[in-house]
């Protein structure tokens, strides 16, 4: 492999690892289980469960509700 092959299996490997700690996670919080296991495989699905709306109970629509819950109480108290 030639020094530009190195570097870009370097930043893609770099662009993956970024992407497994930020986006896979978002969209395992958001409860899209499946999407998040396939998305080991095809990374693209991982912004597809990133982008969609948190599904019921799941623990990111919890911490929104919450947060927004702290924030009512702090500007009416």
């Amino acid at each position: 492999m030639s020094a530009l092959d190195w570097i870009f299996t370097a930043i893609f490997f770099t662009f993956y690892l970024v992407c497994l700690f930020t986006v896979c996670m978002l969209t395992f919080q958001k409860g899209y289980i499946v999407l998040g296991i396939i998305g080991i495989f095809i990374p693209f699905l991982w912004l597809i469960g990133a982008i969609l709306p948190a599904k019921r109970g799941s623990r990111w629509e919890v911490a929104q509700s919450m947060r927004q819950q702290a924030q009512l109480n702090q500007m009416t108290s």
